[in-house]
């Protein structure tokens, strides 16, 4: 993947709407590079999170909205996001990866899908605040970092 972009898994995606712990440095890296990468997937996650953070009162249903629909627009418009599909060889690699790891990791379905789109699309590093994405990324030969814990 070019060098002007950087791949975000939903923790991070979700910060650049919501003003969770974190969201000025995660915007601060979106805004240093041309294009914001994710898995497919990475999409419901995040319309998911909106309806969380409505759930849990953090954003009123007025508010919900807003950013849901925001968000799609962005999500199927902008430019600078780019989804990454779900293929066989994604699929293939986190059937590896389940078969390889240790008993002790704890990795989602979810998350070893953005991993394994991650490192299928060339990535080398992925960017995100979820402590079980970031200890399974040196799995998929991946870096994680997070710019939240990392200040």
């Amino acid at each position: 993947m070019a060098a002007d972009s950087v791949y975000f898994d939903s923790s991070y995606l979700v910060r650049l709407y919501l003003e969770d712990a974190g969201h000025d440095r995660v915007r601060d890296l979106a805004g240093e590079h041309f294009h914001i990468v994710s898995a497919v997937h990475g999409r419901t996650e995040v319309v998911a999170a909106f309806h969380r953070a409505m759930r849990e009162k953090r954003v009123d249903a007025r508010s919900h909205q807003i950013l849901h629909r925001q968000f799609i627009n962005e999500a199927t418009n902008a430019s600078f996001y780019r989804w990454l599909p779900l293929t066989e060889n994604v699929y293939r690699r986190v059937e590896r990866a389940y078969l390889k790891a240790s008993a002790k990791l704890f990795l989602r379905a979810a998350d070893a899908l953005h991993l394994a789109c991650a490192a299928e699309h060339g990535f080398t590093a992925v960017y995100s605040h979820d402590r079980h994405i970031l200890a399974a990324a040196p799995s998929f030969g991946l870096r994680a970092q997070d710019v939240i814990t990392a200040a």
